[in-house]
């Protein structure tokens, strides 16, 4: 699956408590959950998908459509890219006053800044995580997102999501994942939520690990 193709939601999401105020048990396992059966394809440079087949046209347009084009292969010429970089991380909702809050995650000081003014959300509305990102050198595929969330050291939310696979390429992508809907009342009001996200591939080497936090706010 290359650029633009669909991530899926890989394990069910938890609600942070039930109505009853109990916490669910959620595991705090930050590392992949592991598909039975697969195994990751060959790792192929741009260079090498660019050459493969070169001399078939109906191929050449398929490279293209998943992005693995002459621009593409520019992009992927500087040795001392960065493999990926995450430049953002947002919680987005139609309900927020601005659409949404952030981390602006490749500004300098911006994660020791959220550790002292988590980012605030209303209680109750249906939101989703947002991240950008900028893929350089070669190909990634089976990128995915992990995080998991704590509130006084105990897990009450864990995600994993599929971004995909992607060329490299000068603009930024954009992934936005399946909606989650804020939990309500004194309790989810209570305390922050620290939560560590990370971004892997399908062979399990880490691009991204980094720790932010939110709070419910009062409707």
């Amino acid at each position: 699956m290359i650029a633009g193709a669909k991530g899926h939601h890989l394990a069910p999401r938890l609600p942070f408590a039930t109505m009853s105020g109990e916490l669910p048990e959620v595991s705090d396992n930050i590392n992949p959950t592991p598909t039975a059966g697969y195994k990751p394809g060959e790792k192929k440079s741009i260079q090498e998908y660019q050459s493969l087949d070169a001399g078939d046209e109906s191929l050449r347009r398929w490279k293209e459509s998943l992005g693995i084009s002459s621009s593409a292969t520019q992009g992927a010429m500087d040795p001392h890219a960065p493999r990926l970089v995450i430049h953002s991380l947002a919680l987005e909702s139609e309900q927020l006053p601005d659409g949404r809050v952030g981390i602006q995650l490749d500004r300098p000081g911006e994660l020791e800044k959220v550790a002292k003014m988590p980012l605030q959300i209303t209680e109750g509305i249906e939101y989703a995580v947002t991240i950008q990102f900028t893929v350089g050198r070669e190909v990634l595929s089976g990128l995915k997102y992990i995080h998991v969330v704590k509130r006084a050291g105990i897990a009450v939310d864990r995600m994993e999501e599929m971004i995909g696979s992607y060329p490299p390429r000068a603009e930024p992508y954009t992934k936005r994942f399946a909606p989650n809907t804020a939990p309500s009342g004194f309790l989810a009001r209570s305390g922050t939520n620290t939560v560590r996200s990370r971004v892997v591939d399908d062979d399990g080497t880490t691009y991204a690990d980094f720790t932010w936090s939110f709070k419910f706010t009062k409707a």
